[in-house]
């Protein structure tokens, strides 16, 4: 009996181990995040507003939303650059559709894709922009945002 307690014992303090580790290792534990609007870029109406986590360095662009399950439906990740440039996305590693957006400096939407989940070789969904916005699949449709809108990024990025 002593031996079915103590076993019973380890497994529960092994599983509240788990537990904690698995609380402790948030992904998103080390991103920085922004508001993100967006606007019609002949009305100037707000058509969504997205809390944006920021991928500013390597590793974290490169990694993406990879390691992510999902996302909320006004969560998204900003990917941030120093200058405009011709960028490639891929869906490497992901378990979810999105929306990726290219942004130029000026906050422009230059390009926009609706992007499925694929093994190797992977599809490079090439834009122009300093910024890249990851969203929901179909939050673009669902939000009438179209390419030529506008993208209001906090000055400070």
């Amino acid at each position: 009996m002593n031996r079915r307690l103590i076993a019973i014992v380890l497994v529960l303090v092994a599983a509240a181990l788990g537990l904690l580790v698995v609380d402790l290792w948030q992904p998103d534990d080390d991103y920085d995040r922004t508001t993100v609007e967006i606007e019609d870029a002949e009305t100037g109406d707000r058509l969504a507003t997205v809390d944006a986590r920021i991928a500013d360095t390597f590793d974290k662009r490169y990694t993406g939303l990879s390691e992510t399950e999902s996302l909320d439906p006004n969560e998204g990740m900003l990917f941030t650059y120093d200058d405009p440039g011709n960028r490639t996305y891929v869906m490497r590693n992901m378990s979810f559709a999105i929306d990726i957006v290219f942004i130029d400096a000026d906050g422009t939407i230059t390009t926009a894709y609706s992007a499925e989940p694929e093994a190797e070789p992977y599809t490079g969904y090439d834009g122009h922009g300093q910024y890249v916005l990851e969203v929901r699949y179909g939050y673009l449709e669902e939000h009438g945002i179209e390419v030529g809108d506008r993208v209001v990024i906090d000055d400070s990025l």
